[in-house]
């Protein structure tokens, strides 16, 4: 594949996936709904793009003589500024739906409204709560240790997402998941192959196999958890519950790195 076709599908994955100012190629509808077959295998690359933003302000802050609470909020802030809450907002709607709704068609009207209920504000202060502190875990131990693991917590969690959304089919007809599409299985597997092979790259050689094989296992469990509550709740997919997934993969994936972490 050729260079300029990789960096223009990364590019096209950060339009839909952040709010970094990637300009659209000539012949490409900055605001179309990404085609998720051809570019499902960069959203993992752009997931680390926004990964290294994190760990470049965590690493910054930590060098700082900042505490290390401190980094772990400013490169947690970074994240959600870079990506403007999109996944954070799908988490809190997955959340209020979820938890709120009594019915399949409730559970969707919920998830459409743009107020957070108290199922989502719970959801979003234990999302960010665990994250900073999983990073504050991370560089008492080492800052290399931690700002890799942002990385490869934030490429392999989006590929998740896509294998969420070739797993379940869209639950309702209209909305962001069912005009993006399915991306595919052959794609799915792409995208979920690029994710586990760089936080294989990240982390084997800085934490170990073991840290490795138990941060992707405790990731694919939340996918595995995620998926089946999803289609018992709604009967499929929304684009929320994919930036649910992300959420709880992320989380996932930087606790399995904490759990087998050593200090040097």
């Amino acid at each position: 594949m050729r260079h300029s076709r990789i960096l223009a599908d990364v590019g096209a994955a950060l339009r839909f996936y952040s709010r970094i100012p990637v300009p659209a190629g000539a012949a490409e509808d900055a605001f179309a709904p990404p085609n998720l077959k051809r570019i499902a295998y960069a959203v993992p690359l752009a997931g680390a793009v926004i990964g290294l933003a994190g760990a470049a302000i965590l690493i910054g802050a930590h060098a700082l003589g900042l505490p290390n609470l401190v980094a772990a909020i400013l490169a947690v802030l970074t994240c959600v500024l870079l990506t403007g809450a999109l996944h954070e907002d799908g988490l809190a709607d997955t959340a209020d739906g979820f938890g709120g709704g009594a019915s399949r068609l409730r559970r969707l009207e919920i998830m459409r409204d743009s107020r957070i209920g108290s199922y989502g504000a719970c959801a979003l202060v234990f999302s960010l709560l665990l994250r900073v502190a999983l990073l504050d875990g991370l560089l008492a131990l080492s800052p290399t240790r931690a700002a890799l693991a942002l990385i490869a917590a934030a490429s392999l969690s989006r590929a998740a997402g896509m294998l969420l959304l070739e797993f379940l089919p869209p639950a309702r007809a209209d909305g962001a998941s069912a005009a993006a599409g399915q991306p595919g299985a052959d794609a799915a597997v792409r995208s979920a192959l690029v994710g586990a092979l760089l936080a294989t790259l990240l982390i084997v050689p800085s934490t170990g196999v073991g840290a490795t094989l138990m941060a992707i296992g405790l990731s694919v469990l939340a996918l595995f958890a995620m998926t089946r509550l999803s289609n018992r709740l709604i009967g499929g997919q929304t684009g929320d519950v994919a930036g649910a997934v992300q959420q709880l993969c992320e989380i996932a994936f930087l606790m399995g790195v904490l759990i087998y972490a050593r200090p040097h």
